[in-house]
């Protein structure tokens, strides 16, 4: 049976590039980087030059780069780590309303310990309302995280401008710190620190063909934070424990050759992906796109077809060998409404009728020809089935 893998916001493949530049570390190279024997420092060394080519890449300092394992732990760090190191100076925290869970759960777990939390509305197509958030910074706000692109429906938010926003606040402060998670937009938008005006950002290996398990946290080093794990001094003592050189030197191998790729693949996904968009919605009816039609990632498809359940919809894709989700591989199990499409304002029909389709460097226009001739009758047959009638 033919297989096409349409989920690549989810997680990647690794790179066979990648993949060779890692083995070395997992067999031979296998030293402890603390060490000072000959494999420790070879060790260290492969870790050194990983951060600075992650460095370069975001255009700054090596030592503002702390090496983590996973975007999750990059953006709970970042959250819960300014809060903590802050509080003497403030308790209120922006984000928004459809930030990943990661983020949203972090400023959930502030607000049990007496911080407070704004979550700031978006528009119809998932902008956050800057005016809202002009009006929400007050004296006590320590941190805005705002994500770069959405998750679900691809939509990317103009984090320049709202870091002009933050910065006009603030004036001559330090405070609040703009956080930004960035793991869907690396490998389709730019992640110079300089053209963003963040203070922190978040990366993850597992969406650019890199390892799982692997990810950064880029701090700006003006400010300070309170680290999650501690036992070591590792990571400039913000992340204790032995470094693993395999994932450091396979995430960072992978976002050199994202950003390599960068602005070819966009090129090519974004045909496909209007492609598709445009097919499904002149060959489904009542169907439609969620998201920004245009200010979105160019490998994100997010759309919602009434009268049926998205679940049920990708478990019969998958029987024809197409793998696809209803939203973030994080919250798959969880059979309530997406946020992300509830704060859009959608009716929670469709929010339960919501497809995810993201591509990738395998993807081809094949592959959605398949698609294509498999989702309309597939659509149509649960619609029958179903106890919802258009």
């Amino acid at each position: 049976m033919k297989q096409i893998y349409l989920d690549y916001a989810a997680t990647t493949y690794i790179d066979p590039g990648v993949l060779q530049k890692m083995l070395p570390y997992l067999t031979t190279a296998y030293g402890n980087a603390s060490s000072l024997y000959s494999l420790g420092r070879e060790a260290k060394t492969a870790i050194d030059m990983a951060r600075k080519d992650v460095a370069k890449i975001l255009g700054v300092l090596p030592q503002e780069i702390i090496l983590t394992g996973s975007g999750t732990e990059s953006a709970n760090l970042a959250i819960y780590g300014i809060a903590k190191a802050y509080q003497d100076k403030g308790d209120h925290v922006i984000v928004s309303k459809i930030e990943h869970k990661a983020v949203l759960e972090s400023a959930k777990r502030l607000e049990k310990e007496g911080f407070r939390v704004t979550y700031l509305d978006i528009d119809s197509q998932g902008i956050v309302n800057l005016n809202e958030l002009k009006k929400a910074l007050n004296k006590k706000t320590i941190l805005v995280s705002i994500m770069y692109a959405n998750n679900e429906i691809g939509t990317i938010q103009p984090i320049f401008e709202i870091s002009k926003i933050i910065t006009k606040f603030k004036k001559e402060n330090l405070l609040p710190a703009f956080h930004s998670d960035a793991c869907q937009a690396a490998g389709a938008l730019s992640l110079k620190i300089k053209d963003l005006g963040v203070d922190f950002l978040t990366l993850n290996g597992s969406k650019i063909y890199g390892p799982k398990g692997s990810g950064c946290l880029y701090k700006n080093q003006n400010f300070k934070i309170e680290p999650l794990i501690v036992g070591g001094s590792q990571e400039m003592g913000l992340r204790a424990g032995t470094e693993n050189p395999a994932l450091i030197v396979g995430f960072s191998e992978a976002l050199k050759l994202a950003e390599k790729l960068r602005k070819k693949e966009n090129w090519r996904l974004r045909i496909l992906r209007d492609y598709l968009i445009k097919k499904v919605l002149k060959t489904i009816p009542v169907s439609q796109l969620n998201g920004h039609p245009q200010k979105r990632l160019p490998h994100n498809i997010n759309l919602s077809f009434a009268g049926i359940e998205g679940e049920s919809l990708v478990l019969k894709l998958d029987q024809y060998g197409i793998s696809v989700s209803t939203g973030s591989a994080c919250t798959s199990t969880d059979l309530t409404p997406s946020h992300v499409l509830l704060a859009l304002g959608l009716p929670e029909d469709l929010t339960h009728g919501s497809l995810r389709l993201t591509l990738g460097r395998k993807t081809t226009k094949e592959d959605l020809d398949y698609v294509l001739k498999i989702l309309p009758p597939v659509v149509k047959k649960l619609r029958k089935m179903s106890a919802i009638r258009l």
